[in-house]
């Protein structure tokens, strides 16, 4: 499956039914070579207006449920404030726009 496979996919929370938007970006763990979670940008960096516009929604590979043809099912029992991204940095992980907007070195 490509990134953008993913990016053209409703993310949608099973415990309440709710809409969270769509994957914007994806975390890798490069150590380990695998996905560590998905990225839904906040309603209000989605559509470009004004507010929260520096945190994401950040949801951890393991609470996906399912990876559906036209949705991500996710379990998110109750969602915690959203990680700004100036602090994912200095967590170690990479976005897939990060391995894409700076030069290998």
């Amino acid at each position: 499956m490509k990134i953008s496979d993913f990016q053209t996919k409703d993310v949608i929370n099973i415990v309440d039914g709710r809409k969270l938007g769509q994957v914007s970006d994806l975390e890798l763990d490069l150590r380990q070579g695998r996905i560590d979670s998905i990225v839904v940008p906040s309603y209000a960096k989605f559509f470009g207006l004004f507010g929260n516009s520096g945190s994401d929604l950040i949801i951890p590979w393991q609470n996906i449920v399912k990876i559906g043809t036209d949705v991500v099912l996710v379990r998110i029992d109750d969602t915690k404030p959203n990680r700004p991204y100036e602090e994912e940095q200095s967590t170690g992980k990479k976005r897939t726009a990060d391995l894409y907007s700076h030069p290998a070195g």
